[in-house]
């Protein structure tokens, strides 16, 4: 369960997306199931449990003089619920209102007959469905203590823009229309990544990027964008926003490493995880994130549990699809090339694959501590056998995923 401080003064959740916000019609991603979903309040405590059908971003503060608890909702449709439903008091305390709130948003407030403070937060993901379980406690507290939570809670909700941001997961490509492709070229400018013999990992993944780019473009028929074109510092959040922004379908980092320990050669194709295959993967999922941090770019702060949380919820969809991706590379890169790492897929904790909703793979094309990998990596010939195989790779992804997404509608 995660767990609130006794001074939480609001909950926010939300997709971190850096994009315009339009408004758009409330469609009600989610639906309540009144028979599993119940409030109940006392002078001593107040819990509100909601079951729904699908786990939606939610945001918590309060109101004071009456003290009330307010519970936003992304898209939550309580059309035909009756307050007694939930609340069995509904007929002695008409201290419950819900309903449509702002555009996409919907909003439940209960009256608490005394101050309360929150004791805790939790949406927990049901196993066997897509649904989840909003759960709020609460306590007894004291006037003052209320006070502060109401106005330190209303206060920062005034910090929101008043289009509420929306959480509206882009729609999965049906094989219908180009795939969508984001390319991203490890390193850049102040970070040049790995060096050896002369030869930059930036210079040398953003030449093969643009390569990759072109034979996507022209034999896939793919739109394809890079995260850069030129040997520029990017930092590790902004190509993930980018690629959100270019509403990708795939989103693939290209690099070139170097181990100091170990003899690593061949290709491999890395997968997110919070815990790495090996040893070697985890010290490159380091060094790659320490490029931000040499470059000025501070990344602590930036581990919101709550939005965690949300993420992980959608990555429930992305991760099968990413894996799908990449046995798919997998299978194209061996094809074309013949031979690859001798663990061909590994995992780490890489935060450039650490975007929640779009399909997302690591390519390490070699590694140039190996002088093999580096004198493969130089040769233009080799470059577009590899290239050819990422193209096999997504072709047969699109159709693969296109397929199982009509399955999931059916």
């Amino acid at each position: 369960m995660l767990k609130m401080g006794k001074w939480a003064v609001a909950i926010w959740v939300m997709l971190i997306c850096n994009q315009p916000v339009f408004a758009q019609e409330f469609r009600a991603l989610a639906q309540v199931n009144i028979a599993e979903s119940e409030i109940k309040l006392s002078a001593h405590k107040a819990q509100v449990s909601l079951n729904i059908s699908q786990s939606v971003p939610f945001r918590i503060s309060a109101l004071d003089m009456p003290p009330r608890l307010v519970v936003d909702f992304n898209e939550v449709d309580f059309t035909g619920v009756a307050r007694t439903d939930i609340f069995p008091q509904a007929d002695t305390n008409d201290g419950l209102r819900f309903g449509a709130f702002d555009r996409g948003w919907s909003r439940l407030i209960l009256e608490l007959g005394t101050p309360m403070t929150l004791n805790s937060a939790d949406m927990r993901v049901l196993e066997d469905s897509a649904g989840a379980i909003i759960d709020i406690q609460l306590s007894a507290s004291n006037a003052e203590d209320f006070a502060n939570w109401a106005s330190e809670s209303q206060a920062k909700l005034r910090g929101i823009p008043k289009e509420l941001p929306r959480f509206a997961p882009k729609p999965r490509q049906n094989g219908e229309r180009p795939l969508v492709v984001v390319i991203d070229a490890g390193h850049g400018g102040i970070d040049s990544g790995a060096e050896r013999e002369g030869v930059r990992e930036s210079s040398l993944v953003l030449t093969f990027a643009k390569e990759l780019q072109s034979l996507l473009q022209e034999e896939g028929g793919m739109e394809v964008h890079l995260t850069r074109d030129r040997d520029i510092f990017v930092p590790l959040q902004a190509r993930v926003s980018f690629a959100r922004k270019m509403n990708a379908d795939v989103f693939l980092s290209i690099h070139a490493d170097a181990l100091e320990k170990g003899r690593a050669t061949g290709t491999s194709i890395y997968t997110l995880s919070d815990e790495a295959s090996d040893a070697a993967s985890h010290q490159l999922a380091q060094s790659q994130d320490r490029g931000d941090l040499l470059a000025g770019v501070d990344l602590t702060g930036q581990d919101d549990k709550i939005s965690e949380l949300l993420m992980e919820m959608v990555r429930r969809e992305t991760t099968p699809r990413t894996d799908m991706l990449a046995a798919a590379m997998l299978d194209g890169i061996r094809t074309s090339l013949g031979s690859m790492h001798r663990r061909p897929h590994l995992k780490a904790g890489f935060s450039v694959l650490r975007a929640a909703d779009i399909p997302s793979v690591l390519i390490e094309l070699g590694f140039m501590s190996s002088s093999n990998d580096l004198a493969q990596m130089l040769d233009p010939g080799w470059r577009d056998q590899i290239s050819f195989g990422i193209l096999l790779a997504l072709q047969s992804w699109k159709a693969d995923d296109a397929e199982a997404a009509t399955l999931i509608r059916k």
